[in-house]
């Protein structure tokens, strides 16, 4: 027994942390690019990193006047945070009280559930049909007068399902009648078109969460961006840490955003290697799921971990299993380039019997 407090909800919260050791292998399995930025720009913005600039405190300012004009929203409007992980924290012990309710669809990043394990607020799960199918009348009746919180992945992880202008306004006007903040979390935006920015910026109680883990391929940097109104956004100031985002991160942001066409050529290249994956593997006769964002999901034909412990163990390939009885049947496999996608297919389909 210890002879110092420590938080009860820290005591009871089980934490399972993502697998260590994964460096010198080939990652398809947590959504990452599996190649990562092109070299020649990784090579350009290590340049500006010099030593003075590693001893200088970071300015996100910079960063932020900037991104706003990318997105079409305003300074007031943004804020950086240490990925978008560190958002999420900070808008669930911000907006929601000790034991009230946190709704979200079920499977969903698991995030969700364990902040509000570590906060002490109580996580609803709406869950998927049999189907995969989503029924958005189900989370709306979930969302009540003790909701503090309600999330909207769009597109979801890792099911992948999106939310329509419709289905996206009925959730926001349940959750302002209820005095709730709605969370639309776009960490796979930039794999698929529709965004709710608009709603974050026209409506006071949601919020947009970014991320520059996925399509921009900064996963080892942590930057995630909160796009709000300027009342959320002041909220999530007094509250952040002063030096939240690191300076190289904010650096490799303000360069990618501003690098002529680099954006539209990471879209391009992944699509190429999903629309790849997909025909390969429909040809072979598995079951496919376009999951909307940087992943697929894969019906295999023999125990789905026995397959993902084969080419671990054989080719140094990591891919996501689940533990969900609804996915239990399937593999998560991030998608990358043309060449990436060739390089997995061969490699599992000589593991998958």
């Amino acid at each position: 027994m210890e002879r110092y407090y420590v938080d009860p909800y820290i005591k009871k919260c089980k934490r399972i942390f993502p697998e260590q050791g994964r460096y010198g292998y080939y990652r398809y399995d947590m959504n990452e690019n599996p190649e990562g930025l092109p070299e020649d720009f990784v090579k350009s913005v290590l340049k500006e990193i010099t030593p003075e600039f590693l001893a200088t405190y970071p300015e996100p300012d910079i960063f932020l006047n900037k991104y706003a004009a990318f997105i079409g929203a305003g300074y007031e409007n943004v804020l950086a945070t240490n990925g978008s992980d560190m958002a999420i924290r900070y808008m669930l012990e911000i907006f929601c009280r000790k034991g009230k309710k946190v709704v979200t669809a079920s499977p969903s990043f698991e995030m969700y559930k364990v902040n509000c394990s570590i906060l002490g607020l109580e996580h609803v799960p709406v869950s998927y049909e049999l189907d995969l199918s989503f029924d958005v009348g189900k989370l709306v009746n979930a969302i009540d007068h003790d909701t503090d919180i309600v999330v909207l992945l769009n597109p979801n992880n890792p099911v992948g399902t999106a939310y329509t202008e419709e289905e996206a306004d009925i959730v926001i006007k349940k959750a302002e009648d209820n005095g709730a903040v709605v969370i639309i979390d776009e960490a796979y935006h930039y794999f698929y078109e529709r965004t709710f920015i608009r709603k974050a910026l026209e409506y006071d109680n949601v919020a947009v969460l970014r991320t520059f883990s996925k399509l921009f391929s900064l996963a080892a940097c942590r930057l995630g961006v909160v796009i709000s109104s300027k009342n959320i956004i002041n909220s999530i100031k007094n509250s952040k840490l002063t030096f939240d985002a690191n300076a190289i991160a904010l650096k490799f942001a303000e360069r990618i955003i501003e690098e002529p066409g680099l954006v539209e050529r990471l879209i391009e290249v992944e699509k190429q290697g999903k629309e790849y994956i997909m025909d390969f593997l429909l040809e072979k006769g598995y079951e496919v799921m376009d999951c909307l964002g940087n992943y697929i999901l894969i019906k295999t034909h023999g125990s789905p971990q026995e397959v993902a412990d084969r080419l671990k163990e054989k080719e140094k390939i990591l891919v996501k299993t689940f533990g969900n009885p609804l996915l239990s049947g399937y593999i998560r496999v991030s998608v990358g380039s043309e060449k990436a996608m060739e390089f997995f297919a061969g490699k599992f389909l000589e593991a998958d019997y």
